[in-house]
């Protein structure tokens, strides 16, 4: 890719000790960090919902914390996808590990996806590319953008069982209007098209400008409209298909091209699994989503500019992708999440003669998400591994243990070891790492994978030594 990018995925936990203190998450969290050492906590308060002992950073290169209780891991900052499908699994086989050697394998289960079919909540996987500062923010601009992210998840939805409705606790006569099954978990959630605070209205952009880095040079774009993937190749497609477009909006080169009604769009694609997808754009005209998305991926052919091995494989996962859609879905097997987890619930469905509003689909729905390689009903189905995507740049490095060598991720992780090691107090951010009261690293420029040097903050006390715990 030509830009850093990093995920955060929000994990559901089943668990038969729902009651118990402390929950599922947080012992986890303890394991890994005070008997897995597998990073630093915070010693610290870094907002008012993530008190001291919340979370902390991974020597490699991420973080874990417990968000509203549920666990959330976030990758280090990775330049290659190779890079960032490796570190989002590291994340899932820490979490897995940890229920391993807490005996809870048969109580507790991880499950990476987006839905509680139960209450209706939502828990997201939020998207973050790095965006140049100047980039060209103009309406035309935007309008393709949007129209873009409200069909995206053709290719790459994960797929799931039923709609938002109220919540079954509330009034189950209500949830009339079911669907038997539809293309994206997140579509029923997104309300608007651009939005700052999205916790209760959640917006295809975030809008919040947070860059994480130095903000005369970089914004960080966050998306919270994506699915949580269980399939590598739709993963990596994912990524690096909004990567491409956004090389598109740096260098002005979006097509002219824009929805009427992004929202009503996403909502329409999601619920029509079979088609046609057709869509009505700003100016009248209709097209599918088919070749919307094409169209996208015949401008960033356009580009005059060298094309890098990512982008290759992106391109070609694309026009795979997009050929699939409209000659043969079944050739997507094993690649797309939606296409692959329709195709394993109809195979059940048939065989035991269970319909689609059955609690027993909405159970399977979530066994395709299951961390447990035992359990996970995404495993039943061939798919090319991460291993043999043949993703260019696939790192040797065990990336639960180390962090990418070419970003600030490695520099972090350079700090925190010598902060773990001599026991001095800390303040550890994405973009800076303040040791004791007298040392300041700035890690502003996600690029740059080295150690920069101390910044001296004069006036302030030498470094303090913890207490042994």
């Amino acid at each position: 890719m030509r830009r850093i990018a990093g995920l955060e995925t929000e994990f559901g936990c089943l668990s038969q000790r729902s009651m118990e203190s402390p929950p599922v998450p947080e012992r986890v969290r303890d394991h890994l960090f005070y008997r897995e050492r597998v990073g630093l906590i915070d010693i610290h308060d870094r907002d008012y919902d993530e008190p001291a002992g919340n979370g902390g950073f991974l020597f490699n290169g991420g973080r874990l914390y417990v968000d509203m209780g549920h666990i959330e891991y976030c990758t280090a900052e990775c330049l290659y996808l190779a890079d960032l499908l490796a570190s989002d699994r590291a994340g899932e086989r820490f979490l897995q590990q940890a229920l391993i050697d807490l005996d809870m394998t048969g109580k507790a289960s991880f499950i990476k996806n987006n839905i509680d079919h139960y209450t209706g909540a939502t828990f997201g996987c939020h998207e973050n590319y790095l965006l140049q500062r100047d980039a060209p923010l103009t309406q035309g601009n935007v309008d393709a953008l949007l129209a873009f992210l409200a069909v995206r998840g053709l290719m790459v939805g994960a797929g799931r069982v039923g709609t938002v409705m109220v919540p079954r606790g509330i009034d189950r006569g209500t949830r009339t209007r079911a669907l038997p099954f539809q293309v994206m978990q997140r579509a029923d959630y997104i309300q608007t098209e651009i939005y700052e605070w999205v916790q209760f209205n959640r917006a295809l952009i975030n809008a919040r400008d947070e860059p994480l880095g130095d903000p005369c040079r970089f914004r960080r774009f966050h998306l919270l409209l994506g699915d949580s993937n269980m399939l590598p190749f739709s993963q990596a497609l994912k990524v690096g298909s909004t990567s491409l477009v956004l090389d598109l909006l740096e260098v002005d080169r979006m097509p002219h091209v824009a929805l009427a009604d992004p929202v009503r769009a996403m909502h329409q694609v999601s619920h029509c699994p079979d088609g046609p997808w057709l869509l009505e754009l700003s100016d009248g005209r209709r097209w599918t989503a088919v070749e919307l998305l094409e169209h996208f991926l015949v401008a960033t052919s356009r580009m005059d500019r060298e094309e890098d091995p990512d982008s290759r494989w992106t391109r070609l996962a694309w026009e795979e992708v997009l050929r699939g859609l409209r000659e043969d879905s079944d050739a997507l097997l094993g690649k797309v999440d939606w296409i692959t987890k329709r195709h394993l619930l109809e195979l059940f469905g048939t065989q035991e003669g269970v319909r689609w509003d059955d609690p027993w689909m909405e159970s399977l729905d979530l066994e395709y998400h299951n961390l447990n390689e035992e359990r996970s009903l995404a495993g039943l189905m061939p798919h090319p591994s991460l291993e043999e995507l043949g993703l260019p740049g696939l790192a040797e490095q065990d990336l639960r243990q180390e962090a990418p060598r070419n970003t600030r991720a490695s520099a972090r992780s350079q700090l925190m070891r010598k902060l773990a090691a001599d026991k001095i107090s800390y303040v550890i951010d994405w973009d800076y790492v303040q040791v004791g009261n007298s040392g300041f690293y700035s890690l502003e420029d996600p690029f740059v994978s080295a150690v920069p040097p101390k910044a001296e903050l004069p006036g302030l006390c030498e470094d303090l030594e913890l207490r042994s715990k």
